[in-house]
C-alpha cells in the first residue's frame, strides 16, 4: 500500500508538472474502472475545471480529423495550450488518413498533447474515459481541449455532455442532412460545418440544412451558423474559430455556460456511478448464480426469480 501511495504521489506530481509520460500513464489509469482511478482524480480535482472543450463530430469521412489539425495552430496563435482526445474504434489517432496531416503540420504540433481513446463499444460516440482524461489534461495545464468523436451515427450524441461547443461536420453529398436528422445529432450542434465545400452541392447543402433547422421554428438565443470549409487546404477554418469564440461569449453573457457545465458534471458523475454499480452487479451476479445454479435454472430445476426478488427487496425495502 505504501508503494502504491508513493506511485500515486509521483504520478500526480508528474501530471501537475505537465510531463508527457505522466499524462499518458494517468490517462491509461482512468480509462478503466478502479479505486486507483478515483484516488488519482480526487487528487487532481482541485486543479481542474479551467479548460474550454470543443467537440468535433460528424459522419466518417467528413474530415473531422483534418479539421481538428487545422484548428490547432489557430488556437495556439490565440495563446491556448491545446490537447486533443480522439475517440477511435480501431486504429491509433496517428494512423490512417490523419498521418498525412500530422506530417504536414509537424511544427504546429509541437507542445500539443494528442491521445487516442478506444470507444470500447460505447453507443454514444465517446469513450467513457473522455471526462476523466479531460480532467487530467486540465490538471496538466491544457486550457483548450479538442474532442473528436468516433463518427456520428444514431444515438451518438454524448459529446453534447462533454463539450462547451459542438461542431457538426457534414459533407455536400445528397442525403447527409436527412441522415443527421434521423440520428438526432443535428439538434445538438452549436456550429455546422459543410466541409469539402469545393465539391458540387455545397451551397445547396447549406440551404437545405438551414431549411431543416428552421422546420423546428425560429431558434431561441444562439442561432447556429452554417459554415463552408475546405479543411484540407485550411479554407474557412479561421471563420470556424471566430464563431466558436463567439459561442463562448454568448454562453458567458447569457448564463448558458454555467448551465451546460452543470449538465456536464451530472453526466460525468452518473457515468462513474454507473461503472461502479456495473462492477458490483457483475460480482453479485456471479455470487447469486454460480455455474451449478445456472445449470439448474437452464434445466428448469430452479427458478431464478425468488433470488432476484429478494435482491430487489434488499435494495428497495418497503
Amino acid at each position: 500500500m505504501a508503494k502504491a501511495s508513493f506511485d500515486l504521489d509521483s504520478l500526480t506530481a508528474g501530471v501537475l508538472r505537465g510531463e508527457t509520460r505522466a499524462i499518458a500513464r494517468a490517462i491509461s489509469y482512468v480509462e478503466n474502472p478502479s479505486a486507483e482511478r478515483l484516488m488519482l482524480l480526487e487528487r487532481l480535482f482541485p486543479h481542474t475545471g479551467r479548460a474550454v472543450k470543443v467537440g468535433i463530430t460528424g459522419a466518417p469521412g467528413a474530415g473531422k480529423s483534418t479539421l481538428v489539425f487545422q484548428l490547432i495552430p489557430h488556437f495556439r496563435e490565440l495563446g491556448y495550450r491545446v490537447g486533443v482526445l480522439a475517440v477511435d474504434p480501431t486504429s491509433p489517432f496517428s494512423g490512417g488518413a490523419i498521418l498525412g496531416d500530422r506530417v504536414r503540420m509537424e511544427d504546429s504540433l509541437a507542445g500539443v498533447y494528442i491521445r487516442s481513446l478506444a470507444s470500447r463499444g460505447s453507443l454514444g460516440g465517446l469513450s467513457r474515459g473522455v471526462p476523466p482524461a479531460v480532467r487530467i489534461l486540465e490538471a496538466a495545464g491544457y486550457d483548450l481541449i479538442l474532442i473528436e468523436t468516433v463518427g456520428a451515427g444514431q444515438l451518438q450524441i454524448d459529446v453534447r455532455f462533454v463539450a462547451d461547443t459542438v461542431v457538426l461536420t457534414l459533407v455536400p453529398e445528397a442525403g447527409d442532412v436527412i441522415q443527421a436528422m434521423k440520428a438526432g445529432i443535428i439538434e445538438i450542434a452549436d456550429l455546422y460545418v459543410v466541409n469539402k465545400a469545393d465539391r458540387e452541392g455545397a451551397t445547396r447543402m447549406r440551404l437545405e440544412l438551414r431549411a431543416a433547422l428552421e422546420l423546428g421554428g425560429k431558434p431561441q438565443g444562439w442561432n447556429p451558423p452554417i459554415l463552408l470549409t475546405e479543411a484540407l487546404h485550411g479554407k474557412g477554418v479561421d471563420e470556424v474559430v471566430r464563431f466558436i469564440r463567439e459561442h463562448w461569449e454568448y454562453q458567458q453573457r447569457t448564463g448558458e455556460w454555467e448551465r451546460r457545465r452543470q449538465q456536464q458534471l451530472v453526466w460525468e458523475l452518473q457515468a462513474l456511478v454507473h461503472e461502479t454499480l456495473e462492477t458490483r452487479a457483475r460480482a453479485l451476479t456471479e455470487e447469486l448464480f454460480d455455474e451449478a445454479t445456472l445449470l439448474r435454472i437452464a434445466q428448469r430445476e430452479q427458478n431464478p426469480y425468488p433470488r432476484l426478488l429478494q435482491l430487489w427487496q434488499s435494495v428497495h425495502p418497503v
